[in-house]
Formats: structure tokens, sequence, C-alpha cells
């Protein structure tokens, strides 16, 4: 029996309407939607770092890659999939080379430092993975603004020069970190869009309307960890650019940034 090219081409654009109704259906959005819009996002900040403020490519890239890798942070709370696999994966890849210059300080031999990389690499992928499948929950409180802040803290924080971060580095650190929570921030954002159910008359919104977007979760206990690890964190970025006051903090960030903003004009 043979199938007319037509009947095929009807067939095939059935099957695609309801892929993507079953997608649509999901209430969110996927794992490529996330990645593309990050990656997308973060070409924009690499180029206006390079552009606007006039960092090198090196740190303009790194900022690049970081937003990308923003956008796929929240999901590390999933339960299993490729792409979790993915993120881990890249993860125990990234921290250990981000926590370069404090290993630099333990004066390591080369081989020393590769066993350390290797060790970290593992425990990332292997040991921190297990912990986040047994401690946390889907939409729970890493799909928030808090955790948004939490994973920019930890970009800032990440490595450490034997001096008070101020001046050069400080806007290279604010700059890195802005990079990661505008990645962590489109997928919160692309969530609470997909939550918006289009498939009636009328738009209404779904159950998981309001689960990404937001500042707290039903649990105070998670909600009161996270806050506690915000805490900790900001209070860590704080004495490491010197404990400065607001007026302090002005001088050493926007001041500079305005000028450099001057100068290219």
């Amino acid at each position: 029996m043979t199938t007319k090219p037509q009947d095929e081409a009807a067939a095939g654009g059935r099957f695609l309407g309801v892929s993507l109704l079953a997608s649509r259906r999901m209430h969110m959005a996927g794992f490529y939607t996330h990645i593309t819009t990050s990656s997308i996002l973060g070409v924009a900040v690499g180029a206006f770092g390079a552009w606007h403020f006039q960092f090198d490519w090196g740190i303009a890239c790194l900022a690049a890659g970081l937003t990308a890798l923003g956008g796929m942070l929240p999901d590390l709370d999933s339960d299993s999939g490729i792409p979790v696999r993915e993120l881990f994966g890249v993860a125990g890849f990234l921290i250990p080379l981000l926590l370069f210059e404090r290993l630099r300080a333990f004066n390591l031999t080369p081989e020393q430092f590769l066993v350390v990389l290797a060790g970290a690499y593992l425990f990332v992928r292997y040991g921190v993975s297990e912990m986040f499948r047994r401690i946390t929950v889907h939409r729970g409180m890493y799909h928030s603004v808090p955790a948004m802040i939490i994973a920019g803290l930890a970009v800032f924080l990440m490595h450490r020069p034997d001096q008070a971060i101020v001046g050069e580095e400080l806007q290279k650190r604010l700059y890195l970190a802005v990079g990661v929570m505008i990645g962590f921030l489109s997928h919160l954002v692309l969530d609470e869009i997909y939550a918006v159910d289009l498939m009636g008359v009328v738009p209404k919104l779904n159950q998981f309307a309001g689960s990404a977007v937001k500042l707290k979760s039903d649990s105070w206990i998670a909600t009161g960890i996270t806050y506690s690890i915000l805490a900790g964190l900001g209070y860590l970025a704080w004495i490491s650019t010197g404990s400065p006051t607001w007026a302090q903090a002005y001088q050493q960030t926007i001041s500079p940034m305005s000028s450099a903003r001057s100068s290219v004009k």
C-alpha cells in the first residue's frame, strides 16, 4: 500500500501540531528554550561589557558563559534527566576553574593541582548532585529570587585576591555576578510565562503560576535556610570589599562605571 505525498505531509503536520500542543500543556519552558534564551542574553551581556565598560575579551566571554549557565541553574533541583546531568557536569568543570585563585594560595605542584581539580569535579558531579536530589524539590526555593541572588554572590566570592576587592576587581566581580543573575532570572521569567494557559478562549493561570518568581515557599524551613545562606554570603561579600559604607560602595562601583561610560562617548 502506497502513501501519497499529500497524506504524508498532512500526517507530519498533525504530528507537529500535537507535539507543540503537548509541549504547551506541560506549562513550563523546556531545557532548550531556557538555554537558547540565556545564551542570547549572554552574548548581549558580553558585548555590552566589552563595548560599554571596556572589559577585556576574556572577562566579556566569561560573563557571556556565566549568563548562559545561569539560565540552566534553576533546573538543578530536577529529579532526573539528561539536562540535569549535563548541568552538574558543566558545574563540576567550571567551579574548580573559578576557584583557581584560592587554590594558588596553597602552593600546589602541577600534579597536586590536577588531583584537586579532578576531586572537585567528582565531588560536584556526583556528591553535590546527589545532595540536591535528596534535599530539593522541583520549583521549590531554588526557583526563587533569593536563590538568584545567592548564585550571583557565589560567583562574586568564587576566587579571592590577597587584598580587599575594590576598584577594577570589584567592578569585574559585579559584572560577572550580574551576568549569572540575568541568566537565572530569564529562567524564572520564562517559567512564569509558560504558566499562562493560552489554550482556551480566555487566558488563565495554571497551578504552576507564581512558583518561579517568588520570595518564599510553602516550607518555612526551606525559606529560612535560603535566607540564612543569602545573609551569610551577603556578609562575606561585604567584608571582602573592606566593609564599605553605602557612600563608599557608590564611589567604588557606580562612579567608575559612569566615568567609563563617559569616556566611551
